[in-house]
């Protein structure tokens, strides 16, 4: 499979790039090739990833739709404790993303915390930036650590698409502020009046630009094209995903995925229930959900509404140290990028990469491990397109040529978010703690984690393996 994309990416389109062979593979030796290792610094102490926990990300409707968003979150909370044996009372600061918001929980960090049993003590709060927030809550603890504020912090997120807030009409929520304060029958009367049906159609939230009105799925359609990337490509794309996170599964590697006890209920969840292994030709058949009839991106090779929670811990190597603590990696390099959110809204990890890899002074090849947000099949091969091209690097860049694209054979090898699922504010973690376990297993050094976010936004985070780190 990784070798047909490799293949078959190259596209006439002028910024498309070329074929690159996937049997690049520059091993690190933990023992006896120290020297040749690359060395990263961080900005500031060193601050380590102890470990991170997730709930099953469970496609929105599922298991967990009769659940508020803070009992979800409440479990991977929870968790991280008792992953760690970290006493509550010990935790500084808790950082909790979300994106859309429980209007009655909406400091779901702090709600989420108390409920978790943390102490009363422990401030919390909450973060937002759609699809990389909880990478928002990892560096805003590495910046308090940093900064001499805290030592340990617990980050993370959480998204629950099976209940979301749906506004009345302007029209009706002017009336019903109005009515409150209606002092007499005759005011009252008067309001009564003015109500016309129209006031009665409900806002209902959209996974669309607010800049633009455009849904992100007809975003990545626009892309895709103008990227020539065809719709097998994408659907070869996501068939590898789909395959490679059931085939992770089996093997045991999700070891941060905990189980989850529905309330009311005897049933255990103890697995993610979007991976669904499908066939070439079935994902063929499947028709065009957003750009009809002629657009390339499917139910099958986009990203799925998810509901989920993850949360890790997040303090400085040498508070670990006193505390026995084993991280599993060191938080190095991170910064955020931000581009035209109607033509380039998807394209965070081809402007993050290159600018991450030269604040650490690193090449592509340096990397071990790459962990790269998938939103749509379409999304991920226009970035690879756009990282090989140098035309795209000078052009809207200003760099003088190309990045280069991640070797297959280093990406995304345990499934993505098209396969795993895509709670918004939940996946960052995922992506930190899947680059620092397959470190571990896979015997690298280096990891780069990157993603694209609503309005044009995007994440890199580069990931050290510590070299206490165990697979568990």
């Amino acid at each position: 499979m990784a070798s047909y994309l490799a293949r078959n990416l190259a596209s006439k389109n002028p910024l498309a790039f070329k074929s690159q062979s996937t049997n690049i593979l520059r091993t690190f030796s933990l023992g006896n090739q120290l020297n040749e290792k690359k060395t990263l610094k961080s900005p500031g102490q060193n601050i380590v990833l102890v470990d991170g926990v997730r709930t099953p990300f469970l496609m929105s409707g599922t298991d967990y739709n009769k659940m508020m968003p803070h009992e979800v979150a409440t479990v991977a909370l929870r968790g991280i404790l008792q992953k760690t044996g970290i006493p509550k009372d010990m935790i500084d600061y808790v950082i909790y993303g979300t994106v859309i918001q429980e209007v009655k929980t909406s400091n779901i960090a702090r709600e989420a915390a108390l409920c978790a049993g943390y102490s009363d003590k422990t401030p919390a709060h909450t973060v937002t930036m759609a699809c990389i927030s909880s990478n928002v809550a990892m560096t805003t603890a590495i910046g308090l650590i940093n900064s001499g504020v805290y030592e340990m912090i617990v980050a993370g997120g959480v998204e629950f698409m099976s209940d979301i807030p749906i506004r009345h009409s302007r029209k009706m929520r002017s009336l019903l502020l109005r009515a409150n304060k209606a002092k007499t029958p005759q005011q009252k009367l008067a309001l009564l009046a003015s109500l016309r049906p129209d006031f009665f159609i409900p806002e209902l939230p959209a996974v669309a630009e607010f800049s633009s009105g455009e849904t992100m799925g007809h975003s990545a359609d626009r892309l895709a094209a103008a990227f020539g990337v065809s719709r097998k490509e994408q659907d070869d794309f996501a068939l590898r995903s789909h395959t490679l996170a059931q085939q992770a599964f089996e093997k045991g590697y999700f070891t941060d995925l905990i189980p989850i006890q529905v309330p009311g209920s005897d049933k255990e969840l103890t697995r993610d229930n979007g991976i669904r292994v499908s066939t070439p030709e079935q994902l063929a058949k499947l028709k065009p959900a957003f750009i009809k009839p002629h657009g390339t991106i499917t139910a099958a090779n986009a990203s799925f509404l998810t509901d989920g929670a993850s949360a890790c811990l997040i303090t400085t190597e040498a508070k670990a140290k006193a505390l026995g603590l084993k991280p599993k990696a060191y938080l190095r390099n991170f910064l955020y990028v931000s581009q035209d959110p109607i033509d380039q809204l998807l394209l965070g990890p081809a402007y993050g990469t290159p600018l991450v890899l030269d604040k650490a002074g690193l090449t592509l090849k340096d990397v071990d491990v790459f962990e790269f947000h998938e939103a749509f099949a379409g999304q991920i091969l226009a970035n690879f397109k756009a990282m090989d091209s140098d035309s795209f690097a000078q052009r809207y860049m200003k760099r003088s040529s190309k990045v280069g694209v991640p070797p297959l054979n280093k990406f995304n090898n345990w499934g993505g978010s098209l396969s795993i699922g895509h709670p918004f504010a939940a996946t960052g973690v995922r992506l930190a703690m899947h680059t620092a376990n397959r470190l571990v297993r896979e015997d690298g050094q280096i990891g780069l984690v990157a993603a694209c976010a609503a309005g044009g936004q995007g994440v890199a985070m580069l990931i050290e393996r510590h070299p206490d780190a165990t697979p568990n």
